[in-house]
């Protein structure tokens, strides 16, 4: 189960980039929609409260700070003072005025709070800064404002001064309230951007599975139509693209099984017809190869003129007589009838015995030591051995040498010849049935079989041939085999086997 999940948290998963996908999107959107809001909200809240504060302040100044005496006493500025903060206001007043021209008199609403000192320098210049009347531009002095920070908490800071001579203004106003519904806002905000963002996810996931599912039937029936199962077909619903793939995928299927089913018909009755032709051709055979003997026999009494006729009816007999035991061969394991009867070998003597009966004794260099037991076919060992040996001595080079050496549970013989070695664009095709290394060349003593049969046999022990060039001259033909493996298709050695040998 771990290895599902985390197969499926891989990132080449279609699921995962699915749900990061929308998840991206859905996250983007949220977070600058929540951006957007939250700006909006802010420039609304503070301007609101800006604008309230500044017009109130302005109005308490017309009001009250205009009705102040030219030089007023600073018990004056601090009732007026006191009086426009008032108890809803909810600002502090810092009101400014001259006792004498050069000498400034204070009064503040609240002295604990705000204090001249609060006021920044570069508003302070704004304030008291008398600018030019012109159509465009009606009174000398305007109120200016800015927000400034003191400890933690924001501040409005506004000023303005009286025209004609009147006490300068300032209002000191905490928007720690704003602030704290600002961040109420923002962590709204910021909840609804995360559920927007799990939302989106278990979208994703549904999405996902929606599609997924039925590409992942589509991936099964593939599988299974790759295993051999021609007549997997996909259950069709609906309209839309994945429908039209799934009756891509049904056509394609169907039309797949008729063309094996075709395919195999025609192997079928190709496998028959070189088993009936080989099987017929054994009668015949029998006589041919019995006249043969005689004429071979009769040889040296013959017309000169007609021996070597004879010699070319023998050797071509005993051809033919090859290559339909190895069409019949070929025919059994294409059948899959081929069996295995096993029993215990000594390998060397083996090697030995089937040396001996080929009388290659003098040309094969035989390195095996006794004593090494393999379960196998002893039949067709010597039908392996017989084609990697032959094939050594006919188109390699002397000496040939055969080495036995075991490896774990494997048995592994070694035939290497010291001839030219494989053609390199030759060594794909070496086990190929009826391949022949010249094209221009077609007709051999060689039937094209040999190679194919000895990996034929090889297989059927659970084993197999490899071949290669070796670096100092020469081929080299490599035979593993399990020494004591025993495939489903083995027979005890007393058990039934077909007739006929293959070379």
């Amino acid at each position: 189960m771990r290895r599902a999940v985390l197969s499926g948290l891989r990132w080449s998963s279609l699921r995962l980039r699915l749900i990061v996908v929308f998840g991206a999107v859905a996250l983007t959107a949220a977070v600058s929609s929540s951006g957007i809001a939250y700006w909006l909200n802010r420039e609304a809240v503070l301007t609101r409260t800006q604008e309230s504060a500044l017009k109130d302040f302005k109005q308490e100044m017309q009001n009250r700070a205009a009705e102040l005496p030219l030089r007023p006493s600073e018990s004056d500025l601090q009732t007026t003072a006191e009086q426009m903060a008032g108890d809803n206001a909810g600002y502090c007043v810092l009101l400014i005025g001259e006792r004498d021209r050069g000498k400034p008199i204070v009064g503040a609403s609240d002295p604990d709070r705000f204090t001249l000192d609060d006021v920044p320098q570069s508003l302070q210049d704004a304030v008291n800064s008398r600018q030019q009347v012109t159509a465009a531009n009606k009174h000398p002095y305007h109120v200016f404002w800015q927000r400034t920070e003191r400890g933690d908490t924001p501040y409005l800071v506004g000023g303005t001064r009286v025209i004609g001579g009147g006490p300068t203004g300032y209002l000191f106003k905490s928007l720690d309230q704003e602030r704290a519904d600002l961040n109420s806002l923002a962590w709204s905000l910021g909840i609804a951007a995360a559920l927007a963002l799990i939302g989106s996810a278990l979208l994703a996931q549904a999405a996902a599975t929606t599609v997924l599912k039925p590409v992942q039937r589509l991936g099964e029936a593939a599988r299974q139509l790759g295993e051999g199962e021609f007549d997997t077909r996909l259950r069709v619903s609906g309209t839309d693209e994945l429908a039209e793939l799934s009756r891509t995928f049904n056509n394609a299927a169907e039309s797949l099984q008729k063309k094996v089913e075709d395919m195999s018909a025609r192997e079928e009755s190709s496998r028959r017809f070189v088993a009936d032709m080989s099987h017929e051709l054994r009668t015949p055979l029998t006589a041919l190869t019995a006249v043969t003997e005689v004429l071979e026999d009769e040889a040296d009494s013959l017309d000169p003129m007609i021996a070597p006729a004879v010699t070319l009816v023998v050797s071509e007999t005993r051809r033919l007589n090859v290559l339909v035991e190895n069409l019949m061969e070929v025919t059994r394991f294409d059948a899959g009838t081929a069996r295995l009867v096993l029993d215990d070998v000594d390998v060397a003597d083996q090697l030995t015995a089937c040396i001996d009966a080929r009388a290659w004794l003098d040309a094969v260099d035989l390195d095996a030591e006794r004593g090494i037991m393999a379960r196998l076919d002893p039949r067709r060992l010597d039908v392996i051995m017989a084609n990697l040996i032959g094939n050594a001595l006919k188109h390699g080079g002397s000496p040939v040498r055969v080495a036995v050496r075991t490896e774990g549970d494997e048995l592994i013989i070694e035939v290497r010849d010291h001839g030219p070695g494989i053609p390199e664009e030759v060594l794909p095709h070496v086990f190929d049935r009826f391949y022949k290394a010249s094209a221009s060349r077609p007709r051999s003593e060689g039937s094209g079989l040999g190679l194919s049969i000895a990996m034929e046999n090889a297989h059927i022990h659970g084993g197999d041939i490899s071949a290669a060039n070796v670096p100092d001259g020469g081929a080299m033909f490599v035979l593993r085999l399990p020494r004591d493996g025993r495939p489903e298709d083995a027979e005890e050695p007393n058990a039934p086997g077909e007739g006929g040998d293959a070379s």
